[in-house]
């Protein structure tokens, strides 16, 4: 009986701790689209394009009309507020997801609206886009 009563203090410490530090995809304040979905997203030129990779992945190509600030770069969040809007939604992409998904937690942090592209760059020329 002992043994259960720990088994199960066990577990219920278990599911506490994980739902205090357990890990999201997209927690925060962005939702990460498809490709097909980004690109209607897109559409509306009231949003920011925000291009986060290097400025050397950006100059081999780019969504149309994006702004380019590197999201490994210390200086993100200053450029980041003296280059985007708060009033606008912020689309924003990287090579294959992994960059934009940082950058969209750092500006939903800094209470941006952020929507960002699912597999980056590559799932975008992919698709033909």
């Amino acid at each position: 009986m002992k043994r259960f009563y720990i088994l199960g203090v066990a577990m219920g410490m278990s599911a506490f701790l994980s739902s205090l530090f357990g890990c999201h995809v997209s927690d925060g304040d962005f939702r990460s689209l498809s490709v097909a979905e980004f690109k209607e997203y897109i559409a509306d030129t009231a949003v920011v394009r925000l291009d986060v990779r290097t400025a050397e992945e950006y100059a081999e190509g780019h969504i149309a009309g994006a702004v380019n600030i590197d999201v490994l770069q210390p200086d993100f969040k200053q450029k980041s507020k003296a280059v985007l809007p708060k009033g606008k939604t912020i689309v924003l992409y990287c090579r294959s997801g992994k960059r934009s998904k940082k950058a969209a937690r750092i500006l939903s942090e800094l209470h941006y609206k952020v929507v960002e592209l699912d597999g980056g760059y590559m799932e975008w020329t992919k698709a033909g886009q």
